[in-house]
This record gives structure tokens, sequence and C-alpha cells, in this order.
């Protein structure tokens, strides 16, 4: 889930324009679609030679501050959180990527270089303590100094981590929203996708697809993101490819019995429901007009999770609450692709209930041979 960020008319204002007398601009903007970055281990881990699956990863790693609270969502205060924070937590997810043991892992809010995060890079740090010998990766939040409540500097990305070569790594990027000021606009995140195509020795290339998608829009920019990621799946499968595709689309499944959070996940003093509150609705929390929107994805692709078997035991799979210490109580996290998953194979890992608001999501993928 995206996080929030309130900016303070004149005072920001004066903090904006002193940093554009600055050579380096505060907030990066980005081309519609460009290369992506990657990352590469000097020493590489051996790579297993699969038989005929490999199992595919999506985690929305919440910039490594676990279950803690902050400011941007979930009721929280803090803003910035110790490097000791950052290592125990990293070391929580590292010690559960090491566990599974996937061999492709979609990544979504990592940390590269950031003030809340006391700028631990990490992707490096995963990369240095995981098996994983490549990575490509794409900017979701990139700001000199973002004058807001603190937060500073911030570097946040959206990645694939492999055990075999990637190559063709682009970031793809979403519309911006429209129910902003132009300046908390021009600070905000960029959602966007990454993607790369993965090399594994005897069998088929394919891509790999990291996404992040709006969560507290107030327009029609959710729905915006959502039909750009399918068209750019439907580029891919028109062409002929295979891809495996996942992340967090801050979207539940169509038919869910759940789709209104609004007074469970309420901070103190907010009311919403009742006769003359506004908003109605608490921002992300109310999900009741998009329920078609998955539609599309689940009618031409495969989810690692079949709509089927969600409809048929929903709480099992479950990924995701902004409260601390609540339970997961939603679905947001997906993996689809134009291939083949392994039947019965798909699982929200609901035990990995400390190490961030989400929970990861994973399945095995038939690989195609050449």
């Amino acid at each position: 889930m995206e996080r929030r960020i309130f900016l303070k008319g004149a005072m920001l204002l004066s903090v904006m324009a002193s940093l554009f007398l600055s050579c380096e601009q505060p907030a990066t903007s980005f081309d519609e679609v460009e290369k992506a970055a990657s990352l590469e281990k000097s020493t590489k881990v051996t790579a297993p030679s699969p038989d005929s699956t490999i199992q595919v990863m999506t985690w929305n790693m919440r910039f490594g501050i676990g279950r803690g609270p902050w400011f941007g969502d979930a009721c929280g205060y803090k803003v910035v959180y110790s490097e000791d924070d950052i290592l125990d937590n990293l070391q929580l997810i590292a010690e559960r990527i090491n566990e599974f043991q996937p061999d492709i892992l979609l990544l979504q809010e990592v940390d590269l270089n950031s003030t809340r995060s006391a700028y631990v890079d990490q992707l490096k740090w995963l990369m240095d303590n995981t098996y994983f010998n490549y990575a490509v990766y794409g900017s979701q939040w990139k700001a000199q100094f973002i004058p807001s409540d603190g937060l500073g500097r911030m570097h946040e990305v959206n990645a694939i981590l492999s055990r075999w070569p990637l190559k063709a790594g682009e970031r793809v990027g979403f519309p911006l929203r429209n129910d902003q000021s132009s300046v908390e606009r021009y600070f905000y995140e960029r959602c966007c996708l990454v993607k790369a195509i993965v090399e594994i020795p005897g069998f088929q290339e394919f891509y790999a697809i990291s996404v992040h998608t709006t969560a507290f829009a107030r327009d029609d920019s959710k729905h915006r993101h959502l039909i750009a990621f399918k068209e750019a799946l439907d580029q891919i499968d028109r062409a002929g490819s295979l891809f495996v595709a996942g992340g967090d689309l801050n979207e539940i499944p169509p038919g869910s019995d759940s789709t209104d959070f609004c007074i469970e996940n309420k901070c103190p003093g907010e009311s919403f429901h009742h006769p003359g509150d506004d908003p109605m609705h608490k921002d992300g929390q109310n999900y009741t007009p998009e329920m078609n929107w998955l539609v599309p994805l689940y009618t031409d692709y495969k989810n690692v999770i079949s709509l089927d078997d969600y409809l048929a035991n929903q709480s099992a799979y479950f990924t995701q609450t902004p409260v601390p210490d609540h339970k997961v109580d939603r679905t947001l996290d997906y993996i689809f692709t134009n291939g083949q998953w392994k039947p019965g194979s798909g699982v929200a890992h609901q035990e990995c209930s400390v190490e961030a608001d989400h929970m990861p999501v994973s399945g095995l993928w038939i690989l195609h041979r050449k």
C-alpha cells in the first residue's frame, strides 16, 4: 500500500523555491518508459538447474519497518526509523527469503537511500544476505528532499531479484494522480512497473514484472493504473512472449465478501459512514465501487491463486492489513501469468506476520523448454 504525505502551504512553497535554486531538482520525474537500473553480485551463488518449475514470489516489504507505526498510514506517528530497526527487520525478511527459496522475487517498497529508513540500501543488503545474483529496479518515489513531516530524502523502488541473468530491464510509468495540488503531486510517488527478461539455460526466456499501483487516490487513478498494467501484459502476450507479473495492486478480488474497511481502520477521532461525515469514506479503505476493476486480469490471465480457490476460502488468502496489531483482512497482492501454474501451488504466507504489513504470495510456475 502506498503512503500518504501532507504538504503544508506557504512553508512548503518557500522550501520548494529555495530547492529549485540548487543544481539538482528536489524531486525526480521520469519518462513514460525508460531503462531500468540493475545490480549484479560480484561473487555469484551457483544457480540450480530447474527441472520443470520455478518458484515465483511477490512481496511488498514496507521499506523495512515491519509492522511498526508510521505516520503515513495506520494511524501511525513515527516518520524516521533507526538503522538498527531497519537492519533487524531486513534480517527477518532475509531469513524468510532463505527459508522459502523463491527463484524469482518481485519486491515493492524497497528503499535505497531514504531518510525514513536510515539511508540503508535495502536492495543491496538483501542481495548480500540471500542467494540472488541479479536485480533490476525502477524508481517509484525519488526526491532529494520532501518538505513534509521530516520525510527528507526519498528513494523507493520496485525490484526484480533473480538467480539467473536479467536483461532488457525497463521502468514503465503510470499516470499521476489528478486529485492532489500541483505541489503535493510534484513530491509524491510515481507509481510504476519494472520488467526484465529472465534467462534460464535450456528454457524459453520470459518476462518478470514487479508492479505497484496507487492506494489512496480519490479519483480514477487506481483504475487507470490497473488498465495500464494490463495493457503492458497484453503487449507482451501479443508478441508471443511469456510473463509472470506480480505485486501490490491495492485492489481486492471480484466477489470479495468484505469491500469496505473504513470503520475497522479508522483512527482515533475519525468518523465515517455517518450523516455529515466529509469524507464519507476513509481514503483507500472502500473498494465497493471498484469490484470489477480486476475482472479483465482474471479473465485473460491466470492468478497464482485462482478466483475459484479464493472465493471458496477467502480468509486463507488474505495478504494485508494496515493496522499493526490486526490480522490480515484483505487480499491486495497477486501474480498473474499467460503461462501455467502448478495446480494448487499458490500460497499466501500468512505466517509472515511481523516482517511487513503485506504477506508474501508465491507459487510454482511451469517453465517452457526451448
